[in-house]
């Protein structure tokens, strides 16, 4: 007989067998229990939280022979079909493979046909936001007014994609992430059923792993059960789900309150070699973080720790950590999980924070545990106190010169210096067209978009604001902007390389900060208009020049013809 997934096996068949979602399935109970079901529903949240479960079971309890009911029976026919799934009336539908408005129609076509053998018909569309906009809207009217016997259940994981029109005709329901506590408590009672052991804290590392999903929970402990024997053991929970022990842990955390680098890079590339995932050991670190300042600040938060499960194990690393360098810890951490998201350099962004840690750390180091002292050092050093205690009285009651006083004033914070290539700027100026802008301006959004994130957020406060046929001037709002850009050879090479894309030609661009943006166009403008006024008067010259020449040739031909007789008479 084949093996049956226990996500399957173990699949809640009432609302009693749920974990966790109190608040849905008291709501859902009492409304069977009233007789106030409504005719559409929206289940929402992460995965793997019990919303296709949720729904069956209301779909059961709603259609049961003696119902409806608080909780199905799951003894009458009605309730056995469903569970099989061979109950007509009771119709699962894949939004994610059946998107278009042909399949919607279809449903909708069969809507109005009474249910063979239940009292209602009840359609559980899943991941509904995979719909499209036609189906949406083909739904849009049956939804609202559908026949006193359809009940429509939609779930989904992502209901900010679902029209408002939708999710405003449905009660909604947001079931939320479970805790490792629920998911403990579902995965022993799975556990007792087929008589297999574990050891304490097995499942805690499945339950960990499973970010608040069940039907990851259980997916993972079907693997560790046919990875191990008769008992799960630790060391075979990390394995399959890719955790690390917290030995491994110490040993890290151990080696960066040491500032020892080679040691931390090592145990990094030992968790690699071993096939561990880096986003998997970045989130981990988070946790354990997180469990450190609980451990650090709030007494009594051994029930709230999530990655440790002995406290004593570490209370020698987290008494060499202050509380600013566990919050600084946990941005580093943050920082390098976002950037990873979009790299496929992973472990450059791990190394990266540890050295960044093991340096922050260096630079103000933790809080240790005092070593005893000689009795004699100690009557020495207090004297050196009193000492220099007694020297900074006399020194800050002794009143400061004016010139010492001026001298000690702040001075105002000073501009990044930014070097313009000025003549490069005017040589765009001097070649550029209104149409060329025109054209950059409007691909300039679509750019922004195929850059990577961190280039698009740099060059966010920026706008092309002349362009020629190869060349563009490029504005920055803000100097401390510029100077990161034109320090950055990849950010320059990637907007050109997608700007060629666009445009199908080379194109080079050119930094300016907006002040000196100003600066450079107006002085371009009074030497364009200095030099227009020179060549107009240059022109009138020439042409009163052209005049005199021409008055004089007349008179000379006049002479020639009629002699003395010939009167030159000025005007």
């Amino acid at each position: 007989m084949i093996h049956q997934s226990f996500y399957r096996a173990y699949r809640p068949q009432t609302f009693g067998d749920m974990s966790g979602q109190a608040l849905v399935k008291q709501t859902l109970q009492n409304a069977l229990l009233h007789n106030r079901t409504t005719h559409a529903y929206l289940f929402s949240g992460p995965r793997g939280t019990g919303k296709t479960t949720t729904a069956k079971v209301f779909a059961k309890a709603l259609n049961c022979e003696r119902g409806p009911a608080p909780e199905p029976c799951n003894e009458c026919e009605t309730c056995l079909s469903i569970t099989e799934g061979s109950n007509t009336d009771v119709i699962e539908f894949d939004a994610a493979s059946n998107s278009r408005v042909e399949e919607m129609r279809e449903i909708i076509g069969k809507v109005h046909v009474a249910p063979a053998r239940s009292p209602y018909k009840v359609y559980i569309i899943d991941e509904v936001h995979m719909l499209s906009n036609s189906a949406f809207n083909a739904l849009l009217k049956t939804l609202e007014e559908p026949p006193s016997h359809v009940v429509f259940i939609l779930a989904t994981t992502e209901p900010h994609k679902i029209p408002l029109t939708i999710i405003s005709r449905c009660q909604r329901f947001d079931f939320k992430p479970l805790t490792n506590e629920e998911i403990i408590d579902r995965l022993s009672v799975v556990l007792d059923d087929i008589e297999v052991t574990a050891e304490k804290g097995a499942l805690q590392v499945i339950a960990q792993a499973a970010s608040g999903g069940m039907r990851d929970a259980l997916s993972m402990l079907d693997q560790v059960v046919a990875f191990s024997s008769d008992t799960i053991t630790i060391d075979a929970a990390l394995l399959v789900t890719g955790s690390i022990s917290e030995d491994r842990f110490y040993e890290l955390t151990d080696a960066l309150v040491s500032n020892d680098p080679k040691r931390a890079l090592s145990i990094i590339d030992e968790l690699m070699q071993e096939g561990k995932d880096e986003l998997r050991l970045v989130e981990d670190s988070i946790t354990l973080f997180r469990d450190f300042l609980l451990l650090k600040t709030a007494n009594d938060s051994g029930h709230l720790l999530q990655m440790i499960q002995d406290p004593i194990t570490f209370q020698s690393v987290i008494e060499r950590f202050t509380v600013e360098q566990l919050y600084a810890c946990i941005d580093v951490f943050a920082q390098a999980q976002q950037e990873m998201r979009f790299s496929n350099y992973a472990r450059v962004y791990i190394e990266s924070a540890l050295l960044k840690i093991i340096h922050m750390m260096s630079i103000a180091p933790a809080a240790t545990v005092e070593a005893p002292v000689d009795e004699n050092v100690q009557q020495q050093l207090d004297d050196l106190r009193k000492t220099v205690f007694d020297l900074r009285q006399l020194v800050e009651n002794r009143p400061a010169p004016a010139k010492q006083v001026k001298q000690a004033s702040r001075a105002p914070q000073q501009k990044p210096v930014i070097r313009v290539p000025k003549a490069k700027v005017e040589g765009v100026l001097a070649e550029a067209t209104k149409q060329d802008l025109v054209q950059l301006r409007s691909l300039w959004a679509n750019l922004m978009q195929a850059l990577t994130k961190s280039h698009a957020a740099l060059l966010e406060e920026t706008e092309p604001v002349a362009a020629s046929s190869s060349a563009f001037v490029l504005k920055f709002n803000y100097d401390i902007h510029c100077s990161i850009a034109l320090e950055k050879e990849l950010l320059r090479d990637e907007l050109l390389r997608t700007l060629q894309q666009f445009l199908q030609k080379p194109y080079d661009v050119i930094y300016v900060p907006e002040e000196q943006w100003q600066k450079i166009r107006s002085e371009f403008i009074a030497t364009k208009m200095n030099r227009s006024e020179e060549v107009e008067e240059q022109a009138e010259e020439a042409f009163e020049m052209h005049d005199v020449a021409d008055e004089q040739e007349h008179i000379v031909q006049a002479t020639e013809l009629f002699g003395d007789i010939v009167t030159v008479v000025d005007e």
